[in-house]
């Protein structure tokens, strides 16, 4: 699943506020780094590292069909925008992460974020294929159908996220990011560009 997915790294400018001289940003590599098991809460409470904010800008759907067994199979291309609001902190992206969309408690898809560094006040644009197969999905079928006749159908992507903060050199323990969006869309359609009526996110931040 890996190979669908595109990271596009957008650098944000760099905020100099004037009553302070400007400190050279910490390389956008791990190389070098320090890691620290020790003191994360005293930084934490410091620092107050900010959640960094997600929103869904696009989704297209290039497999929704019901199998001869009543499996039905989805496959989602979901465009997610990360943005790291903090001016000192950056965040290791680690492995482990759990995208999946569902839809009246029935999961359609999941799939995953790949590892990247995103440096502070970054945006990064992620570009994720989500894929899955739900057994016995007539009656969830005709469901969709009946509420893509109304032309708002409404889903909830859920996100788990480990990440590691990385203050200068120093690289923190894992905590983990969770992500509730409800979204609602006009239609489920196969090889069709989905319109997102409404997108509101939700974010905390576990230890």
């Amino acid at each position: 699943m890996a190979d669908h997915q595109r990271i596009h790294p957008v650098q944000e400018p760099e905020v100099v506020e004037p009553e302070r001289p400007h400190k050279p940003t910490a390389p956008l590599v791990e190389r070098g780094s320090s890691r620290s098991e020790n003191g994360d809460d005293i930084v934490y409470f410091v620092f107050q590292p900010k959640i960094p904010k997600y929103s869904v800008d696009a989704m297209r759907i290039t497999q929704f069909n019901l199998g001869n067994d009543n499996s039905l199979s989805a496959t989602f291309n979901v465009n997610i925008t990360a943005r790291n609001p903090n001016k000192k902190i950056g965040i290791y992206y680690e492995g482990g992460s759990r995208l999946s969309v569902w839809y009246t408690g029935t999961k359609l898809c999941e799939g995953s974020l790949p590892k990247f560094y995103q440096g502070h006040r970054n945006t990064t644009l992620l570009s994720l294929t989500l894929a899955g197969q739900t057994q016995d999905a007539a009656g969830l079928l005709q469901s969709l159908q009946a509420q893509q006749q109304t032309g708002s159908i409404p889903l909830n992507l859920r996100a788990r996220v480990p990440v590691r903060l990385k203050l200068w050199k120093l690289k923190l323990m894992k905590w983990k990011f969770l992500v509730r969006c409800r979204l609602v869309v006009d239609s489920l359609a196969a090889d069709n560009v989905i319109r997102i009526r409404d997108s509101s996110c939700k974010f905390r931040f576990r230890l």
